[in-house]
């Protein structure tokens, strides 16, 4: 498995100039991240960064009692962690392994002797929280004044612009609490999809049967990340992946 998986998959470590992604290469470290894995708790302080490359993690809050709400999620356009770099050193806020694969990781002490010499990683890693931060914006906004299925929908299409599958492997229950809602209105809003061709549920298993429409479905808050996240950040060759 590790000969078929490389750092370049993740398009951040992609983008870097061949000098600057040959001083971290040596301090890359391939690890498994299984589904519901915590990659970090809430106030922990994090001893890493994670850059995913074929999994995808959820980044949540959590209340006093317990119930959460995804805010973002990250895959292979971002990384896991920006408290490190951005002098919070912990958050508020939880990561859990979404949908399961395989990222890299990255000592903290290493990420800030990196970042602060203020050159390309720096420009990079500033630019992708931005547009993290948009994301975030927008789920909120997209929480409050959007249906369920009009959420639903938004929130397939971000998981499947980080996969290399048109399928994932997720149960209502797992989906309710990444959205903050009861599974019951989970598994309505998945049946109007499902009913109307767009998706085929069963088992745990979502597959996008018919991604235009789906597109066609959502709100515009989907769209308005896409754009920011391809405005800020720099477009991968498809090949990129086969780098070492």
């Amino acid at each position: 498995m590790s000969a078929l998986l490389s750092p370049r998959q993740n398009h951040l470590l992609a983008a870097l100039p061949a000098a600057d992604y040959e001083q971290l290469l040596p301090h890359l470290e391939l690890v498994p991240l299984p589904l519901a894995w915590p990659v970090y708790e809430s106030g922990d302080a994090q001893g890493y960064v994670f850059f995913p490359t074929t999994s995808i993690v959820s980044l949540l809050y959590v209340m006093e009692d317990g119930s959460s709400a995804e805010i973002a999620v990250v895959g292979n356009e971002g990384l896991v962690g920006i408290a490190l770099f951005m002098g919070g050193e912990t958050t508020p806020s939880r990561a859990v392994v979404q949908s399961a694969g395989h990222g890299y990781r990255l000592r903290a002490s290493a990420l800030k002797t990196e970042f602060s010499l203020g050159g390309n990683l720096q420009h990079l890693l500033l630019r992708y929280t931005q547009a993290l931060i948009t994301q975030m914006a927008q789920t909120a906004v997209c929480n409050r004044h959007h249906a369920l299925d009009k959420q639903l929908c938004r929130w397939l299409l971000l998981s499947l612009d980080r996969l290399d599958s048109n399928e994932l492997k997720m149960t209502q229950e797992l989906i309710a609490n990444m959205l903050g809602v009861r599974r019951e209105g989970v598994t309505e809003a998945a049946g109007k999809l499902q009913a109307a061709g767009l998706i085929e549920y069963s088992r745990g298993r979502i597959t996008v049967l018919d991604r235009p429409k789906l597109e066609a479905q959502v709100c515009e808050c989907y769209a308005v990340v896409k754009r920011e996240y391809d405005r800020l950040l720099p477009f991968v060759p498809a090949g990129a992946n086969l780098i070492s």
